[in-house]
This record gives C-alpha cells, structure tokens and sequence, in this order.
C-alpha cells in the first residue's frame, strides 16, 4: 500500500480551511511540492506497527442480551485466563471498553466505535492476566467516557446493582455495577474527573484513583493527557490494595509517568487509627445540590472514627469550591484536541500509538450525529473557547491546577487525608429521556464537583462505602499527598473496620 497523493482540488479544500489563499498556480505548485514528504510515509507502510504481542490465548467473546446482561453493565464477555499463578490467581476481572483488550471488539460506549478491534492488551490488562487474574469481558461505559452519569452508552443505560431505573455513577458505569452484582471480582475503570469514585460510591464499592502517573494508561484511550488515571474497583479495602500492587508502577511507554513511588499498599491495612489525622473539609459538604442525608452518613462514619482513636478536624479550602472550573477547560478543550482533533491520542507525548484506533477515530466526522448529547456538549464548548479565546482558559486552568494542589498541600501538611463526601448525593433516576436534551446531559455532569478538582492536580484519592440512604450506597472519599496511597488504603481500611455499612 503507498500513500495516495491528493489532488489539486483536495490542496484547494486543505488551503482554504488553513486559511491560505491560493489562487490555482498555487493549488498545482503547492500540490507538487508535497509529493516528496508524502514519498516517505508510503516508505513507511513498508514497516511494522511495532506493537506489542499479546500473550495470552483468546476469542472476540460475543455481546451478551437479556437475563446475561440484565444491568446491562457487560460490553461483551469473552474468557481470556491469565498466568497459572500470581496473586490474583483465582480472581475474576472486567475491563472498562474503553481499554484494549487485542482481537476483542472495543466501542468506548460509542456507536461510531462500533467493532473497532485493538490489536494490543493494555499495560495493566497484561499485568492482571500476568498476576493470574481471569478477564471475564468488557464491561459498559459512557460515550468517550464523557459523563459522570451511566446513561449515555451508544446501546443502553447501566442500572445501578441496588436498584434498576437509577444510575450507577459514570464514566465506568458498567465496571463498578458488574463488581457490585457479584459478576466479577474486581473491575478496571479510568479516571478523568471522578470515573471510578462516583461509581464506586454508587454501587457501594471501593475506588482509588491514585496519583497521577502511577499506573500506566498504555493501551487506554484516554478522554484528557493531563487528566486519565486508570484504576480498580472492588468490594473490599485489601483487594483493592492488592489490585493497586498489580497494575502500578512504570511500564517504559507512558510518559506521564515521572518519578513514579510505588509501594506496599497492603502494608498498613491493620495498623488501625492510633496517629492518623483527618481534616474534614468543609468546602465538601453542604453544598447547593448536597443531599442532608448523604453529608449526615459521612460525618457520622467520621465521628465513629474519632470515637475510635482518630484525630478528627475541620479544614477549610476556599479554593476547592473552583475546582470544578478549574478542570473543566481541559475536560472541554482537551477532549475536543485529544479525541477528535488528535484522533484518540493526541500529538506529543512519547509511547505507543495505535495506527488503527487512530484512522478508525479519525472517520467520527462522517458519524458526529451518533455522539451523545454529552459529548457534542463538550466539543461545542472545546471549540467555541479554542476560536474565540485561543485556548487561553486551556492554559490558565493548567497553571491554576498548582496553585488548588497547594491549598490541598497547605492542609495535607497537617493531616494525613482530607475526607468529604464521594458524591453529594446517593444515586439518582435516569432522566427523563423523553423530557429533552436537558435533563440528559444535567445529569451527566452533577456527580463530579467533589472528585474533579483531584482530578485536575493529580491528586490521590480513594472512596470507601460508608452507609445508606434510602436504600442506596453512600461514598466517603478520603485524598491525600502524592505517592501516598498507602495512607488513604489506611484510612479506607478504618472505615471499613467499623462495621456493615449497609446497617451504618
């Protein structure tokens, strides 16, 4: 195959939308000039892709319907067994569809994706198949992750695992209901603005997005450079730490990760509470759209806490208050240049790319209308502010990013871990999806003003199962220093060690 030149037309369309302009001598001359730049990328066919081989045997897997797939959490199940020992050997596992998984089918919850097939396994899927783990499929998400909701997949809504008709949190929607029905054991989900928090907390799971950097996003398409994270999801504090252990550290492909700390986070798992200290910031409770009864079972998990041998003390962070919109601008522009103006990847960044996924990516214009309401919110906003502001607001959000993380570090020099509520309510209906465009994309964005802003500094942070109200899961969320996840797997471990939650 060789590169197919454009011709003199094409150069007219590609000048005009660059804003040159060429008369027709130009179009012919310009055209012919570029005939030897383009000699070498036919050179290029001529190579390899240079991906890595995956390891382990498997089948594409099928889509599951009906009584298989009633929360309709599976994106397709397949049966890929990993290593014949390992720490995780024994458990099951999903991976969130938007992680390549090679020669099973990847949509990334949207239909313009449909039937994409990566020919790679991501970093963390080789370390979990490599630490004995089963990969029993791929679980649901949102549209190119972008909502915070788990009503926007291309195919159908996931239903929380407590009670149908109402959300499971997003974007990895189906990874956390899939663990919270006992399907699989733990679950893989990314983290752009709270992706595995608030479902975590939905579906009465423990979440950790760690810090930045720590586990690889090779082999994710990610929503944000700057802003995925990949983590687990699990019903307990000790396999989340375990999971952790397995899918973190550097992987010599992903330049993100700089300076990586990894660590033993199961170390401290029974150390109890002597010592530790708890700022409770204030800044995340009472919120306009807080649920009383969700602030009321954190604080009460808190007070338990003290009671048990915690320091137990109100900060306040102002500036916490404008996270949100500090991280919105590279939710909003970032996802417009890395998924649709960078085909999936961007430009930039040292690691692997995959060809493929970049040219499949690449033909969403011709099916822009299939994107979710969520997304075309995003990329209109993306592309309105890169236009009429050149992507001023991109940049400002990136420098105000340090000066939120030192508030949080102000504070974190205190105490061991900021607690406050996952979300500020527990899980709500679907929206009325007959009621309009409103609705539907309202409810996509409310869950996240707790989670996003460490999202946008990078830092860690995890959320733990701390009660009910009426009848559905509550998250408390603790964040901590960079590197120290070790800490807040302490922290969750306490809360988890005071009882039943359900019954809290």
């Amino acid at each position: 195959m060789s590169v197919m030149p454009p011709s003199v037309s094409e150069v007219a369309r590609l000048a005009r939308e660059l804003g040159f302009h060429f008369d027709e001598k130009d179009n012919v001359e310009f055209r012919d000039l570029m005939l030897g730049s383009l000699a070498a990328y036919s050179a290029l066919d001529t190579l390899p892709d240079e991906l890595p081989v995956p390891k382990y045997k498997r089948t594409p897997g099928y889509v599951p319907t009906g009584d298989e797939n009633p929360l309709e959490a599976w994106a397709r199940k397949v049966e890929i067994e990993g290593a014949k020992s390992g720490p995780l050997k024994g458990k099951s596992f999903a991976a969130k569809d938007c992680i390549c998984v090679a020669g099973v089918p990847l949509m990334n919850g949207s239909a313009t994706l449909e039937g994409y097939m990566p020919e790679v396994d991501a970093t963390v899927v080789t370390r979990m198949l490599d630490a004995g783990a089963v990969l029993h499929g791929k679980a649901a998400n949102e549209d190119f992750c972008y909502s915070g909701g788990s009503h926007t997949n291309a195919r159908a809504p996931v239903h929380n695992p407590y009670r149908r008709g109402y959300g499971a949190g997003g974007s990895s929607s189906g990874s956390a209901a899939l663990v919270g029905n006992g399907d699989v054991d733990m679950a893989l989900g990314t983290d752009q603005g709270g992706s595995v928090r608030q479902p975590a907390a939905a579906c009465g799971l423990v979440g950790m997005k760690a810090t930045f950097g720590l586990v690889p996003c090779t082999g994710v398409l990610g929503m944000e450079y700057s802003l995925d994270h990949v983590g687990p999801l699990t019903k307990s504090v000790a396999d989340n730490a375990l999971m952790l252990e397995v899918i973190a550290g550097p992987d010599g492909f992903d330049s993100r990760q700089m300076d990586v700390k990894v660590d033993s986070y199961r170390a401290d798992l029974k150390r109890g509470l002597k010592g530790l200290k708890i700022g409770v910031l204030k800044e995340g409770f009472g919120r306009p759209e807080s649920n009383p009864k969700s602030d009321a079972k954190v604080k009460a998990a808190l007070a338990r806490l003290k009671k048990a041998g915690a320091l137990v003390e109100e900060v306040s962070i102002p500036m916490h208050l404008l996270g949100g919109a500090i991280w919105l601008p590279r939710a909003a522009e970032g996802i417009l240049a890395t998924i649709f103006q960078g085909n999936g990847f961007g430009y930039g960044p040292k690691g692997i790319y995959l060809p493929s996924a970049m040219q499949r990516q690449a033909m969403w214009r011709h099916q822009a209308d299939l994107l979710a309401d969520t997304v075309k919110v995003g990329m209109l906003i993306g592309a309105y502010m890169q236009q009429a502001y050149g992507s001023r607001y991109y940049a400002k959000s990136h420098n105000l990013a340090r000066t939120l993380a030192r508030a949080y570090d102000t504070e974190l020099a205190k105490y061991d871990v900021l607690a406050l509520p996952t979300m500020p309510f527990p899980p709500k209906p679907f929206p009325d999806f007959a009621a309009g465009r409103g609705p539907n994309v309202a409810a996509a964005f409310q869950n996240t003003p707790n989670t996003s802003p460490f999202n946008a500094t990078g830092h860690p942070s995890v959320s733990v199962p701390c009660g009910m109200v009426d009848g559905l899961p509550i998250g408390l969320m603790f964040s901590g220093r960079f590197w120290e996840e070790r800490v807040l797997y302490r922290a969750a471990a306490a809360v988890e060690a005071l009882g039943d939650w359900k019954k809290a």
